[in-house]
């Protein structure tokens, strides 16, 4: 698809944002702008009608000169246009905030000229706009518009997330030749490596080995490197995932390797080294791995040869060529997304469906970049698939002719979606994205239109939810109820973006701040990518070429003047390693914020924040995933903040019952904030989410704390959906005994710094939680309790720990109506009894159990510790066993025993015992 139509795109996303502004300049609160609203109305309609052209363009195949210019003039004066208004709004809100602005409007703007100051803009306004529209007529751009758009649109959709994941059709193969090679009987360090073009699915076949083998290793890890790897910071994130130690930066490369060595050097480790590109960072890397005679494995994936020959300790015999999905598993992978697991191809689409296969040529990407495209469709749609293709290729498809394709999905995608999907690129190769962070930074940049009966972050969900859908961003975390928490592009996805943005002015890429000294155009948005180096913004760069940004995105170290003023910044997302202190005082004067997030990968990172940020009027989400003692004092002033993130020891202001637009709060240390706070969370009427911590060691008062928390939680449970206590070291608190009313609305509840003397009574009225965690003393763990969790309809997931003995055995009830959604359970119990009627759990699918043996009656009977095992669906497909006590004979007939039941009574179930 030529660049100039994804530019198109990409300004009616521009265009909404300053529609919506528009809008608001016409509602009610600014009605008294005598003589100045008819101007506003204008502008709307003017506006309006440049918008439908700019969508009319984006769907266009290609664009001649004449309308390339147009549409780059009107996107910057769309951004200019914003600008301004966002200003004049901003100076309104100031200057009212104090003496009561919309009573006495009239009255201030004769004394402050506001109405002159706005008159005169909007004539500087309306200058650019006849220019712009003069262009329009001159060069006759609606002649320009066919009458029917050549390509069929695909309708937006509110989708269900990946009914099946893409990785298990056709993965069973090579993933056992795969084991077959790794697990052999050698005890030397071994290196395999997958080789393979991209698409091909090598990142898949790894993550599916390491869970189909990493029982058999005292520690595993995954890391991805990329095309241009921060070594140093590679390996830190590396042993952060195998033992959680985090080295500060400074650290140097030899301390880095040797704390790796040094931790794996007795242990059998499993580690997967993901998309290697070329020998100089391997040479690096595989001095972390100490070759300790205990059959370690590492394994590496890459899409050159001769990088996957240089990995392998043993040569070529080592290196796993990846192969194409043969021509039965295309098909039911191409089925499966088109039509439905299971479902025939219907006999008009038969030929096509086939043709069309063949242009896939097996690769897994194109196949279900591809297939996603075509689902619920009609021939039309086919037939236009197929006409594209034409010719292109005939087997496997070469890189440029798999950007082709994901180009042609990308051009199916309406308008917004391609705004939200271009965005991705702030963020670099191989990056987990977090899902929150995505759709927060959507709506701070206006990408998200919603009406006054839709919430705009569910209608941002909807974005996120059809983008995984048609397959153009990659699921990674996905929770109990199929909701994808975060995800991750391809890198020819990341390609084809970065070949898009570039020429749109829509985000900047740079390696070094430098270069921004030597830029003489406007930059929109910035992504900073200096990791292992500071990227430092000076005072020239803030006045020149950032003088008008809309996103910062940082990933590295950072410093900026405190003076720094970007008056046009929505977005500010900082992710730093390296700095002591990061003086951020510069913040409170970025009157135009919405977003803001800083996370530092390092420990030992302490904030310096402003003690005021009252001006802050449209910040949304205030985010601080780092150490900060005190927020400013004037917090509790924000009236739209929404978002309250912070870390467990942070201390809130006083007024936290002002904040009236928050929807999440994490995390609320119960012990350190004032009881006035406790109390005034109960005027968070908007609160949907909310997570606190106990860190007291005075139980009374923790107690009492409790009983005034759950008073204002009773207050807002009409809105509360997840609520999560953190575990804290200490004595945990006694768990709510009554709640009233309870929170009908809640979908998650972890309760882990408190126990519970019995199951909660009150806990049978959550019809909609669909998660639930919390522990429970072993004389509450009975029948009746049981009972209450089984009567849960919308229950999909159970962690439930058991702190003694039960008094008797425990009845799992069957029936097939009790614990009837359930898919995931997880149970730690000391010594036990458990007994699956028929019928048990009839959805299960994971089953996690951790046993203290304390008595040894049954320890060879595996009906002893768990009657009726095969009772269990047969749908049951990974079970985690974890069994310990102090007699190790004992622990390991029942381990024994165990094994020998469920191989036996579940066959096709992945298991893992500890």
């Amino acid at each position: 698809m030529a660049l100039s139509t994804i530019a198109a795109s990409v300004s009616t996303g521009v265009m909404n944002s300053l529609l919506k502004k528009l809008t608001m300049l016409l509602g009610d609160e600014y009605h008294k702008l005598k003589g100045v609203r008819n101007k506003v109305l204008s502008l709307h309609d003017e506006f309006t009608s440049m918008n439908g052209l700019l969508v009319s363009l984006a769907e266009m195949e290609e664009l001649n000169g004449q309308a390339k210019a147009w549409r780059d003039q009107v996107r910057e004066m769309s951004y200019d246009i914003e600008d301004c208004i966002d200003d004049f709004m901003h100076d309104l809100e100031e200057k009212g905030a104090t003496t009561g602005f919309l009573k006495k409007t009239a009255e201030r703007l004769k004394k402050l000229k506001m109405r002159h100051q706005i008159a005169n803009k909007i004539e500087g306004i309306e200058a650019r706009i006849l220019e712009v529209h003069e262009r329009r007529m001159r060069y006759k751009l609606d002649e320009y518009i066919p009458p029917v758009s050549s390509i069929v649109r695909v309708d937006p959709r509110a989708l269900a997330i990946f009914a099946e994941p893409t990785g298990l059709v056709g993965i069973d193969g090579p993933r056992d030749e795969l084991v077959e090679l790794l697990m052999d009987q050698d005890r030397e360090l071994k290196v395999v490596s997958i080789v393979g073009f991209g698409g091909l699915g090598k990142t898949t076949l790894g993550s599916h080995v390491l869970r189909k083998i990493q029982g058999q290793f005292n520690c595993h890890a995954f890391v991805s490197v990329s095309l241009k790897p921060d070594v140093p910071r590679l390996l830190r994130s590396l042993l952060w995932k195998l033992n959680g130690q985090q080295l500060s930066q400074s650290c140097n490369l030899d301390d880095v390797i040797r704390n790796i060595r040094e931790y794996l050097l007795n242990k059998r480790y499993f580690i997967i080294i993901d998309d290697i590109w070329d020998t100089s960072a391997w040479e690096i890397i595989k001095y972390a791995f100490p070759g300790n005679n205990h059959g370690s494995r590492v394994l590496t994936t890459t899409r050159i040869y001769s990088v996957a020959d240089a990995c392998c300790s043993k040569g070529r015999e080592c290196v796993y060529k990846m192969k194409s999905l043969n021509d039965q598993d295309s098909r039911r992978l191409f089925l499966s997304r088109v039509f439905g697991l299971g479902e025939p191809c219907p006999a008009e689409l038969e030929k096509v469906s086939t043709d069309i296969l063949k242009k896939c040529g097996g690769v897994p990407l194109a196949v279900i970049s591809i297939s996603s495209l075509l689902a619920d469709k009609p021939k039309q749609t086919f037939e236009f698939v197929m006409n594209y293709l034409g010719s292109m290729f005939e087997g496997n498809p070469t890189l440029e002719q798999m950007r082709q394709i994901l180009e042609l999905s990308y051009r199916n995608l309406p308008s917004h979606l391609k705004t939200c999907l271009l965005y991705l690129g702030m963020y670099p190769e191989d990056n987990i994205i977090n899902r929150d962070d995505l759709l927060r930074q959507w709506i701070a940049e206006g990408f998200v239109c919603t009406t006054p009966r839709q919430d705009a972050e569910d209608v941002a969900i909807s974005y996120f939810n059809e983008l995984i859908n048609r397959s153009m961003i990659q699921p990674v975390r996905t929770e109990y109820n199929c909701e994808v928490l975060s995800c991750r592009l391809h890198d020819i996805m990341l390609d084809v973006i970065r070949s898009k943005i570039e020429e749109d002015n829509f985000i900047a890429i740079l390696n070094d701040t430098k270069v921004l000294l030597a830029v003489h155009r406007n930059i929109r948005r910035v992504s900073l990518q200096c990791h292992g180096e500071e990227c430092r913004v000076t005072p020239a760069m803030v006045n020149g070429a950032l003088s008008k940004v809309r996103s910062v995105v940082v990933f590295g170290g950072f410093s900026c003047p405190s003076t720094m003023v970007l008056k046009s910044v929505r977005v500010l997302h900082l992710d730093i390693d390296g700095n002591k202190v990061l003086d951020l005082t510069c913040v409170s004067g970025l009157s135009q914020l919405r977003y803001f997030k800083v996370f530092c990968s390092s420990t030992g990172v302490m904030l310096k924040l402003p003690s005021h940020i009252g001006k802050l009027r449209q910040l949304e989400t205030f985010d601080l995933r780092a150490s900060v003692l005190k927020l400013p004092s004037d917090m509790a002033s924000l009236p739209r903040l929404s978002h309250l993130i912070v870390f467990p020891n942070t201390v809130f202001p006083d007024g936290i019952c002002r904040l009236r637009s928050l929807r999440s709060v994490w995390t609320f240390n119960l012990h350190r904030n004032s009881v006035q706070n406790v109390e005034g969370l109960g005027e968070l009427t908007n609160l949907r989410k909310f997570v606190f911590r106990w860190t007291g060691k005075d139980l009374v008062e923790g107690a009492r704390r409790m009983d005034v928390l759950r008073c204002s939680l009773e207050r807002i449970c009409g809105s509360l959906k997840i609520l999560w206590m953190l575990r804290a070291g200490g004595e945990p608190l006694d768990g709510w005994s009554t709640f009233s009313p309870p929170p009908i609305h809640l979908r998650e509840m972890q309760l882990w710094g408190c126990v519970f003397s019995a199951i909660p009574k009150w806990s049978a009225h959550l019809c909609d939680l669909q998660s639930l965690g919390f522990a429970v003393r072993g004389e509450g763990f009975n029948g009746d309790g049981v009972a209450i969790l089984a009567g849960l309809p919308s229950l999909v997931y159970l962690w439930l720990q058991v702190k003694e003995s039960p008094e008797q055995r425990v009845h799992i009830p069957g029936n097939g109506v009790a614990f009837r959604a359930l898919k995931h359970l997880k149970l730690d119990c000391p010594d036990p009894s458990l007994t699956f009627e028929a019928g048990a759990m009839p959805r299960l699918e994971k089953l996690e159990l951790q046993f203290e043996l304390i008595s040894y009656e049954h320890v060879g009977s595996a009906e002893g510790l768990l009657d009726g095992i095969k009772q269990l669906p047969a749908r049951l497909r990974e079970i985690e066993l974890c069994i310990y006590g102090e007699e190790e004979d004992h622990v390991a007939a029942a381990k024994s025993s165990l094994k020998i039941a469920l191989e036996k009574h579940h066959p096709g179930a992945e298991l893992h015992i500890n």
